[in-house]
């Protein structure tokens, strides 16, 4: 994640990069919208009914959220982690010193960050994924453009086939038998969930032992794809000159809804038509080859909106998240796992979609709130000051240095 290391100015330079962590706050919002409905429900994602998503209205919102959100804000963040990948390769020239040694610091850190929150918090976590990856795109740091772009292609196509071929396999009997099974898990991990903390520590692991090809067969793939496509944006500084290229931002986003939301909505539909596992299983292959499309518009559009009046009012509101976006995103883990777990309030099984989407707002906004109070005084968030330090081991510091008069502000990663 990218930082500055003191107060923003006006200069070209600082309003490019307040458009990039805007971006990235932008990113957090829709994936607090997809992790929510994880600690909301243990019915969540296994292709079974949710009781508590009967009604019209909790439908349309799990419609919603499934057309919007799944599957699309994850590779939004993905792009933006290859791109911040450049930024740290270039930091490193700069200060004279070998870049892999740096990184690979820096993916034990974020890895190690990541195991702690899968198991205290959210099984779902995505950081260990990122850390695995990263090491990958280490590796293929020096290869091509060409070869780079190829092997996301490659990727999304190859996930997209087998998902395909995977839901053409089964029949409805083979998934009568899952959901069966499915239905125990679900109230397994409901009462243990709403037992004690150390039971909510043990189901975590458990969900984790279940669900960890989940990630490596599904996530990992279109990420890594993205990680190189935003490693390719990134060297050509694609977005450090937002503004020189609005009629490539044009294309994308209008490609990208064109080939994107056919895929959200067949992926979207089995919302509205319970018990139909067969039939998710074959939609998920399609959304598996559309949903980069459909990241990429969305991210094309933002920056358009971005460069507009009203536009840089906004980034400015969710730039401040973006710039503390690893910080942020432990937090809103920690704050569901308050609010719907044995840690807390155990609400879990007691929220529908319609409602846990209020909630997800709610605890946006505070985001919003407390980044624009912390980076108001430091330079880093809390985490991002951790991961710092495991990176140049040494501890910078955190408080926010003031710049001399007439002397403008640097960023740095």
């Amino acid at each position: 994640m990218t930082t500055h290391l003191s107060a923003p100015d006006p200069s070209p330079s600082n309003e490019r990069q307040q458009m990039v962590d805007a971006l990235r706050g932008f990113a957090l919002l829709g994936i607090l919208v997809v992790n929510i409905a994880s600690f909301a429900s243990t019915y969540y994602a296994l292709g079974i009914p949710d009781p508590l998503a009967m009604s019209l209205a909790d439908r349309i919102a799990s419609f919603m959220r499934a057309f919007a959100f799944e599957t699309k804000f994850y590779l939004l963040f993905s792009f933006l982690f290859g791109y911040s990948f450049t930024l740290q390769m270039r930091a490193a020239e700069r200060d004279g010193k070998p870049f892999a040694p740096r990184m690979v610091r820096r993916l034990f850190g974020l890895w190690a960050i990541g195991v702690a929150h899968a198991v205290l918090l959210y099984y779902g976590d995505i950081l260990m994924a990122y850390a695995v990856l990263g090491a990958v795109l280490l590796m293929l740091r020096r290869r091509g453009d060409v070869f780079l772009a190829c092997a996301a292609v490659g990727l999304v196509l190859l996930t997209a086939l087998l998902w395909a071929g995977v839901g053409s396999r089964y029949t409805q009997l083979d998934m009568q038998m899952a959901v069966q099974a499915a239905y125990a898990d679900a109230a397994a991990a409901l009462a243990a969930y709403r037992a004690t903390p150390l039971s909510v520590i043990v189901q975590h692991v458990r969900d984790l032992s279940q669900t960890w090809w989940v990630t490596a067969l599904v996530q990992a793939p279109e990420a890594l794809a993205v990680f190189f496509a935003g490693f390719i944006a990134g060297k050509r500084g694609l977005l450090a000159h937002v503004e020189a290229h609005r009629r490539l931002l044009w294309r994308v986003l209008w490609w990208g809804l064109a080939i994107g939301l056919p895929g959200a909505l067949a992926y979207a539909l089995p919302t509205l038509h319970l018990n139909d596992a067969v039939r998710e299983l074959q939609d998920l292959s399609i959304t598996l080859l559309t949903a980069p499309f459909l990241s990429a518009a969305y991210a094309a559009g933002m920056l358009l909106v971005f460069q507009t009046g009203r536009g840089r009012v906004l980034a400015r509101a969710l730039a401040p998240a973006g710039r503390m976006a690893l910080t942020n995103y432990l937090l809103q883990s920690l704050v569901c796992a308050w609010i719907f777990l044995a840690y807390g309030l155990r609400l879990i099984g007691t929220l529908g979609p319609l409602a846990t989407f209020g909630v997800a707002l709610a605890i946006f906004a505070g985001n919003l709130l407390f980044s624009a109070w912390w980076m108001g005084r430091f330079a880093y968030g809390p985490v991002e000051w951790l991961l710092r330090a495991v990176t140049y081991l040494r501890l910078p510091p955190i408080r926010r240095s003031r710049p001399a008069a007439g002397q403008r502000g640097s960023a740095a990663p």
